[in-house]
């Protein structure tokens, strides 16, 4: 029968993959495997209703997609923290990373001694396999870690790849994560190739093997040869069964994926760890794939679980990278580049050098600081180094080949070149650059004003997490920027059809996607409070810093007035964040794009304060905070206790110590103090009231996928009421709520005896009194 026959030519032809691309150890002929496949393939032809998804026929693709669909980790991707081994000119390497690494993980697991696996870090492009009943169902890349693009058109391409696992009584449902690259001798070719047919080629194996995967057309993937190698095991339906990571490695290995074996290995002891790490730094080269580093790991999963997890990456794993790839260049300039924020940052344009696998041009000088210690100058020749791997840098300069002034009988003399300074104007702007104290950057006083900050900041004003303006994006910024059509925030909401038009042609389609632009800068015009706060840029205010402003002032006119000294009395925002803030909204010019922003039809919500401002920034608390008044909160309670505990004398009682006195009788000082008592008696009397009593000023931590809230929905929710959210588990949290496939996060929980919360007892908590 055709049913059962596909079904067994499937199997065979998996099987001879398996041993050809996996094991490197064929058992049938190239032939023989080319005859099976074309009956196979002449099979789903005449009976296409038979036509299994685990096919090996799918390889070849041919799917043509109009876009990546959004996929949500079930269990987040995080990222591992980095540890560098740098060598010195004898070639030993300096280990005080892993050292100290080591130290912290044996320490807190209360041992002499940590087990650790030692595994090649890859460098291609992580994605997420979901497995059901065995065959492949879903495959997507990173993304943020918590979203990622669906590529399971193209991944079945990856000859290596089980699109059926192997073995018998398979999960319900397996998630595996690992690695898709090309291979040094694939990548090769690929680029033979692309330059033979006129085509542009990759710089590297990586982007060779991103661009692939990410390919609409999967036919193209199918040409390019990519593999992929598993690290790792998210999810399983059955349940745990390893005990170690290795036990997990070679659980992947006995289901039919490639694991990079015989260049893995359990080490007992930081010393092994080390020993196998420098072996692998002097093999990297004859690897048959790139490699940046060895991912360092726990191998008890027990431990692993206590160990926990430290913001978004594992506390028992870590990335140990390779000393970077170096070579000798030439400095033919010196240029200044303007960020969003308004730094200053030089950048040395260099004479072309392959370096780590990439032409590189340019590099950064960091900073005034970095450009004057290693003494950069024009002309320069220098040793240029990709940090990681991934950003090219100066490390030094070689003086002995420095071009020098010569008189008229050639003899040697001054510098050809004068040492690098930063610019006291902006490049772009020509207004003036300013260094704080104890700060690195100089940074351009333009704001908006300049034309190198406009865009990134109308860029960031725009973006989904700010103002979330749909269909306004980096791309029509920076044309409408170009054009001079949008010079600050205001500007937007001023925004009609023909100046749109005038940045793409007149046609229907044109007025379509203008209107699109203008329905979504309409739907923007009421936003949180927080979001507008963000959308600001103020230095150091970020998604967190501007929702705690928000819960702390609920409106953006009581925020424009808060004294720096009450800021600073805010949780988790500091002397360095309030001063930022005060700064931003008592700056004239920001004053004024603000107040032409609000004119332009812009009315941030206002929401009930649910933090306690009176009790967060006392007297005692603000008065402690005051410029150059040098007081602790002990002394300015007792300061206050000889003012009989009214603020308004601390303004005028001529009975207070001299040194009190003093500080008030400086400029502006009265004026300040006078400020700050009017700003606090106009504020609530308390925070929210309606907050439930068991949910404001707690500490939430999310984990897992809910049934019905995005853990963005979550997080609003509990922030809303007066709550924090924090992402790992400590004994400072008062409530993990998990959803499916919580992991480690509920482990922890569990240990530490956390209140767990499913979905429904978080929203019963959320509606007590």
């Amino acid at each position: 029968m055709p049913r059962e026959r596909i079904r067994r030519l499937c199997d065979q032809l998996n099987r001879y993959a398996h041993e050809y691309h996996t094991l490197d150890a064929p058992s049938v002929s190239d032939a023989e495997y080319d005859r099976l496949w074309r009956e196979l393939q002449q099979l789903e032809t005449d009976y296409p209703q038979y036509r299994l998804p685990d096919s090996p026929t799918a390889r070849v693709g041919g799917t043509v997609l109009a876009g990546f669909a959004t996929v949500r980790h079930a269990v987040p991707m995080l990222s591992l923290n980095n540890a560098f081994s740098p060598q010195n000119e004898a070639g030993a390497f300096d280990h005080a990373e892993m050292y100290a690494f080591d130290e912290r993980v044996c320490k807190d697991l209360g041992v002499a001694c940590a087990e650790y696996t030692v595994a090649p870090k890859f460098d291609g492009l992580a994605v997420s396999l979901r497995y059901e009943h065995g065959v492949l169902a879903q495959a997507a890349t990173r993304g943020d870690g918590e979203t990622g693009e669906d590529v399971t058109h193209t991944i079945r391409t990856v000859k290596n790849l089980p699109l059926k696992l192997r073995g018998t009584d398979l999960p319900e449902l397996l998630e595996v994560r690992g690695e898709v690259l090309m291979l040094k001798a694939d990548f090769a070719e690929l680029n033979r190739s692309q330059s033979e047919n006129g085509q542009k080629t990759f710089a590297n194996p990586r982007n060779a093997a991103a661009g692939t995967l990410r390919q609409l057309d999967s036919a193209v993937a199918a040409r390019r040869k990519l593999h992929f190698f598993a690290y790792a095991l998210a999810r399983n339906s059955k349940g745990e069964t390893a005990r170690s990571h290795a036990q997990q490695l070679a659980h992947l290995r006995d289901r039919g994926f490639a694991v990079a074996d015989g260049e893995w290995s359990v080490c007992a002891g930081i010393a092994e760890v080390l020993a196998f790490y420098e072996q692998m730094s002097r093999k990297r080269a004859q690897l048959p794939y790139e490699i940046d580093g060895m991912v360092v790991k726990v191998n008890d999963l027990a431990q692993q679980a206590q160990l926990g997890f430290v913001s978004r990456a594992p506390r028992w794993a870590i990335a140990h990278k390779f000393p970077a790839e170096e070579a000798l260049t030439q400095v033919e300039a010196i240029d200044v580049q303007v960020g969003r924020t308004g730094v200053l940052t030089p950048v040395a344009r260099l004479k072309p050098v392959f370096v780590g696998g990439v032409n590189v041009t340019n590099a950064t000088l960091h900073n005034q600081d970095e450009v004057s210690r290693k003494d950069v100058r024009t002309g320069d020749t220098v040793v240029v180094r990709r940090a990681g791997d991934v950003i090219p840098e100066v490390v030094r300069v070689l003086p002995e080949h420095r071009p020098m002034q010569t008189d008229l009988f050639g003899a040697g003399g001054e510098p050809l070149h004068p040492p690098f300074v930063l610019p006291a104007q902006c490049p772009v702007c020509g207004h003036r650059t300013v260094r704080e104290d104890g700060a690195a950057a100089v940074r351009c006083t333009a704001g908006l004003l300049c034309r190198a900050q406009r865009a990134q900041g109308l860029i960031h004003f725009a973006s989904r997490k700010a103002m979330d303006i749909a269909g306004l994006g980096q791309k029509q910024i920076e044309a409408l920027v170009g054009a001079d059509v949008l010079r600050d925030f205001a500007d937007i909401y001023t925004l009609d059809l023909p100046a749109l038009q005038t940045i793409k042609e007149r046609d229907s389609q044109a007025v379509k996607w203008a209107q699109n632009i203008l329905d979504g800068i309409a739907a923007s015009a009421k936003p949180a409070l927080a979001r507008l706060v963000f959308a600001l840029g103020i230095r150091h205010v970020g998604e967190s810093t501007a929702k705690q402003l928000a819960n702390a002032f609920g409106s953006l006119e009581r925020l424009r007035r808060a004294p720096e000294a009450v800021l600073a009395c805010l949780p988790d925002i500091g002397d360095v964040v309030a001063h930022s803030v005060a700064a931003f909204f008592r700056d004239p010019e920001q004053y004024r794009l603000l107040d032409r922003l609000l004119q332009a039809g812009v009315a941030p919500q206002t929401q009930a304060v649910t933090l306690n401002l009176h009790a967060l920034a006392a007297p005692a608390k603000w008065l402690a905070k005051l410029p150059d008044a040098k007081l602790s909160e002990k002394r300015a309670a007792a300061l206050l206790a000889l003012a009989g505990n009214d603020p308004a004398k601390l303004v005028c009682d001529p009975a207070l110590p001299a040194d009190w006195q003093q500080w008030r009788d400086r400029k502006g000082n009265t004026a300040l103090l006078r400020e700050i008592i009017e700003f606090m008696a106009s504020q609530p009397a308390t925070g929210n009231d309606d907050a439930p009593a068991a949910v404001s000023g707690k500490t939430f931590v999310l984990t897992g996928t809910l049934p019905t809230l995005t853990r963005e929905q979550a997080q609003n929710l509990i922030e809303a009421a007066g709550g924090k959210t924090a992402a790992s588990v400590s004994k400072k949290t008062d409530y993990v709520v998990a959803g499916e496939a919580a992991g480690s996060k509920l482990v922890k929980a569990q240990q530490l005896g956390i209140a767990v919360l499913d979905e429904t007892a978080l929203l019963a908590l959320l509606q007590a009194n």
